[in-house]
């Protein structure tokens, strides 16, 4: 990543003012979204953080965690949040796989030379538990119904401590001169 890509990348309120698939469900989702203060304290605490994800509108897990996600950044302003769509950039996405798979959301921790230092996605690490031990050997709409209503339950929650969790790790490691750490899920 250069700071050119970032830069013309959409921020949060860019993307979603362009959003067509699912658009109520973003929207609502960002209206409600709220942010445990000691999640924005850990995230305030880690230094200057730039998040780029990948993100489709018509994936659910990203409209569930997303606007979780900016919600965070809109109240810590040592991050900042650029929005890249997954088709559109196979690199970033390609490098980020999950099992193989082109699973987003994907949030990747850049730092302020536009280091890459680690990445969190696709999904809270429990629910990504449940899907690959149940979830996906289930019928579509069962397994959706059970992923919204994990969503529905958590709101965010879960997500953000993930993340905050990683940049304060990462923020740990670099300082001390220790490697980028990997996924976190």
């Amino acid at each position: 990543m250069n700071e050119e890509r970032y830069r013309t990348a959409p921020d949060f309120d860019q993307y979603l003012a362009d959003v067509v698939s699912n658009r109520e469900l973003w929207l609502s989702t960002y209206a409600r979204a709220q942010v445990e203060d000691a999640t924005v304290d850990a995230v305030r605490a880690a230094g200057k953080w730039r998040l780029a994800a990948l993100s489709e509108d018509w994936c659910g897990d990203a409209f569930n965690t997303l606007p979780y996600v900016a919600k965070l950044v809109s109240m810590a302003p040592n991050l900042e949040l650029r929005i890249f769509g997954r088709d559109a950039n196979p690199d970033l996405m390609d490098s980020h796989l999950t099992n193989g798979a082109r699973s987003i959301p994907v949030v990747i921790l850049y730092d302020e030379e536009f280091r890459e230092r680690g990445w969190w996605g696709p999904r809270p690490s429990e629910l990504q538990d449940w899907f690959e031990r149940i979830g996906r050997g289930m019928e579509s709409t069962a397994r959706y119904r059970e992923l919204r209503r994990w969503y529905a339950m958590d709101r965010g929650r879960t997500a953000l401590r993930e993340i905050a969790a990683q940049l304060t790790k990462v923020c740990r490691s670099t300082s001390a001169g220790l490697p980028k750490l990997d996924r976190i899920a």
